[in-house]
């Protein structure tokens, strides 16, 4: 039987200019780049990719390329990055039909492009978003874990939240899940130095476990280094198995359904 698979998280909407960069779409969708990248998508077994916004502007970009793709769906979200240009905006497009989650957004205090306190005031706004819109979340964390518990904690998190391209060991792990979160594992998993995060998959119940690419960034294993694709989610899917001593195929099927659940989605 074919394997199905489902990128719960890339940046589909951009598009490299040749030079190594990223083009920010809000204007013009690439209508071509979109096209093959989605067929090459299908032609790995990946089925369903959820682009994810960053910003008002991003997010409006996500929004127009899921409308030309029935297998693209769309978040809306500021990220840490962009917490200082605040959250105006944001919420209208919260209605948005192709619109699936809230996110990403959280706290990044490794890089700080942003001021903490404005990051925080961010985050908190877009929990109280996911729970007045009832959408799920899609949580970015980097350098900030206790931070991220203590918000959330404080807050309440919304019925459902995913904490993406997940960067902690098993005691991070353990806190998310403990918190009601699913885990969403990124090519990040290939590399040899992630002991960690393999630990962290290792633990994690089928019904709790996403898998991403988070393409364009992170390509897995051979391909460490290039431009990643939602092409490449299988490698992600065959480490996971791996790790936690089950088949690619309950793998493929497991992943699938935890996606299917988290973002709505008929199975």
């Amino acid at each position: 039987m074919a394997l199905r698979w489902m990128d719960n998280h890339c940046h589909l909407h951009l598009r490299g200019d040749g030079g190594g960069s990223d083009v920010d779409l809000s204007d013009h969708v690439d209508e071509e780049f979109l096209s093959k990248a989605i067929t090459a998508a299908h032609e790995a077994g990946v089925e369903r990719m959820i682009t994810v916004g960053c910003d008002v502007g991003d997010s409006r970009a996500a929004i127009a390329a899921a409308r030309l793709h029935p297998e693209l769906y769309a978040t809306a979200g500021v990220h840490p990055h962009e917490a200082k240009a605040g959250v105006d905006g944001l919420e209208e497009l919260l209605a948005d039909p192709e619109v699936v989650a809230i996110g990403e957004c959280g706290l990044d205090f490794h890089y700080d492009f942003s001021p903490r306190d404005a990051q925080r005031e961010v985050f908190a706004a877009q929990i109280a978003m996911a729970k007045t819109h009832d959408l799920p979340m899609v949580i970015h964390t980097r350098s900030a874990w206790d931070e991220t518990f203590d918000i959330l904690e404080a807050e309440g998190p919304p019925e459902n939240f995913v904490f993406h391209c997940f960067t902690g060991s098993a005691v991070e792990a353990r806190k998310c899940l403990d918190l009601g979160a699913y885990i969403s594992i990124s090519g990040i998993v290939t590399f040899k130095t992630a002991d960690d995060i393999r630990s962290a998959a290792e633990i994690c119940p089928p019904q709790r476990l996403l898998i991403e690419t988070d393409s364009p960034y992170l390509a897995p294993v051979p391909h460490r280094g290039k431009r990643n694709a939602p092409a490449l989610l299988p490698l992600v899917g065959a480490k996971v198995a791996e790790v936690q001593g089950r088949s690619l195929q309950e793998v493929a099927e497991s992943t699938w359904a935890s996606a299917s659940s988290f973002y709505r989605l008929k199975p």
